[in-house]
Parts: C-alpha cells; structure tokens; sequence
C-alpha cells in the first residue's frame, strides 16, 4: 500500500500543536460516549420489555399469590410506565448509580465490579495471542507466497474463520481436559496479575495455575479473530512489499528482517490496527459463549443469567460495560493511527 499524498506543509507539525490537536480529538470522541451510552440503554431497555416473562414470578415462583405479586412489582418500581423507570434509570446514571440488581440484591456496580476482571483477563489474553499469531502468520504467508508456509497459513486461516467458537471450545475441552487430561475444564484459577505478582517473589504455582486455567478459552476466543488478522495481513504485505520504496530499500543494501518490519509491516499496520480495534468488540461478544463453555466467571456468564431472569438493570449495566470497553479500545487505536504514520492529521 502506497503512502498517501498529503497537501504541502501538512506533513509536519508544531508539537504543541499537534498536542492540543490530539487533546481536543480524544475530548470530542468522549462526548460521543454520551449519545452512545443513551442510545444503547434505551435499546436494551425496549428489548427487555419485548421478553416474555415477568421478574416478579421468576423471583417467587409460579405458585405466589397476587397479591405478593403486586407487593413485589411496587418494591421493585415494575408497576411504573416504562418511560418512567427510563427516567430514573437515565438519572441514577447522571448521579453514577446503575441501580440495583433484582436477583443478585445487590448493587449493579458491585456485581459487574465482581466479574470485569475475569472477563478483561480473558478478552485481553485472546487479543494478544490474535495479533502475536494472526501477524506472524499473515507476514510469513506473504513472503513465501505459494509455498507451503503459505497454504498451510491460509488453511489455518480458513478453519478458523469457518469453526464457530462454541465449537471449538467443545472440541478443545474433549481434547485436552478430557482424553488427555492436561488443562482443567471449567473454572478460573488465581487472578492473572495476582499470580505474576506471587511469581515475582518466586511462587510459580499460583501463576502456573492461572495459565492452565486460561489456556483452554483464551486460544478458543483468539484463534477465530487470529485467522481473520492473518488474512488481511497477508493481502496488506503483499500489497506493500510490491511498491517501489521496498525495492529501494533493497537496492540500498538494508537487512532483509529491517525492510519487512520497518519498512513494509509498519506501512502495512494501519488497516490491520483497524481490525484489531474491531475484533476486540467481537472478542467481548465471544467471551459470553466462551465464559458458560468453561465456567469462566466473568461477565459473559453473568449476562446470561441475568437475561434469564429478567434482571433489566443488571442486563443494561453488563451490556453498557461491554459498549464501554468497545468503545474505548476504538479511541486508542484512533490515536495509535497518529503513532504508526505521523503524516494522519487528527483535524
């Protein structure tokens, strides 16, 4: 991929500049968070209405009388119009308070507190190993294109775009906890960080075990976005490596690895970065599936049991953590665009 062509005199700029120019980018993509977020209760919300079911007979079972029914639909605000409780909902938000949850009885903030960090561990892990796997074998596909490096690359990547994530996660865990025994099959082991902390003092079970228990749904959540990442880098290398300043930086006597990661990968970077900011929301919506495969205690597990049960503001405070997240890995690789081609103006 050619570099772009930018008008004279915007290649360069001031750093201050520049830096309040990036300030007051990041400021307006947080103002975007507002609409975001009240688009996105507003939709969770009617869709939660739209569910058959109601809260007050899944929390005291089909044989309650109507008139504990109605005691406990006026305690929990259920005999209110719906543009009511959206009003408080919008409210308690504006004051940070999420609201309380119907059958966990406790705050929402503290129950989403509870499983994020089982759920950022595992999104996290699996992102890592996507793009460590999917740019290696993307660049190694391209530059030994038609060779067997590359069939083979290009069928990992197929398979793994084509397996869905229940699927494999299924086949892993017949694989490898059940016929060969070697990873636990359900659960979590000590926190990550936790168990690098206890590793630094020269205690390797607890991080050992920590391992062990991610293995399994880590590689069962990165490897479909991994094959989705090595595709597109493989097409973007060679794209890149075609163009004529590869050629010079080759005739100039430059190492090889040189050429390919400074030249050609970084010239390459921008689109795949893109690709990752988005995998990650695929990776989130992932975890749901992959968290009740493993009993992986997050909040992928959680959110289905709060559908379940009709728990609107638990559902609505998971499903705005989520939007959260998404929406803040795609502002840092916004700004990594500036990082990888200093020639993007943020204007």
């Amino acid at each position: 991929m050619s570099p772009p062509v930018y008008p004279a005199g915007s290649l360069v700029a001031k750093p201050r500049l520049r830096s309040n120019t990036m300030l007051a980018y990041t400021a307006r993509r947080l103002a975007l968070f507002v609409p975001m977020i009240a688009g996105i209760v507003i939709v969770t919300f009617g869709i939660m209405l739209l569910l058959p079911g109601d809260p007050a007979i899944v929390l005291l079972g089909e044989d309650a009388s109507p008139e504990a029914l109605v005691e406990i639909r006026t305690a929990l605000g259920l005999d209110r119009p719906w543009y009511v409780r959206l009003a408080a909902y919008f409210a308690g938000l504006i004051q940070g308070d999420m609201g309380r949850s119907i059958f966990q009885n406790q705050p929402v903030a503290d129950a989403i507190g509870a499983r994020v960090g089982a759920t950022l561990e595992l999104a996290l892990l699996a992102l890592a190993i996507a793009i460590v796997l999917g740019i290696t074998l993307g660049v190694a596909a391209a530059l030994w294109r038609g060779t067997l490096v590359d069939t083979a690359a290009m069928l990992f990547a197929q398979l793994g775009v084509s397996m869905p994530v229940f699927w494999l996660g299924i086949l892993m865990m017949l694989l490898f906890a059940v016929k060969l025994g070697w990873l636990p099959s359900i659960g979590r082991g000590e926190p990550l960080v936790e168990a690098l902390g206890a590793a630094a003092t020269g205690r390797f079970g607890p991080l050992l075990g920590a391992i062990s228990h991610l293995a399994m749904p880590a590689l069962t959540l990165g490897l479909n976005s991994a094959a989705v990442i090595s595709r597109l880098v493989r097409s973007t290398m060679l794209e890149t490596l075609s163009q004529d300043f590869i050629r010079t930086a080759h005739a100039k006597g430059l190492q090889v690895t040189r050429v390919i990661l400074v030249h050609g990968l970084r010239n390459a970077l921008l689109p795949i970065v893109s690709v990752i900011g988005l995998r990650f929301g695929a990776l989130l919506g992932g975890a749901v599936l992959t968290e009740n495969i493993f009993g992986w205690p997050g909040l992928g597990q959680l959110a289905v049991a709060a559908i379940s049960q009709r728990d609107i503001p638990l559902v609505q405070g998971i499903v705005l953590s989520f939007a959260l997240m998404f929406a803040t890995v795609n502002l840092i690789v916004d700004l990594l665009y500036t990082v990888i081609d200093p020639r993007i103006r943020l204007e």
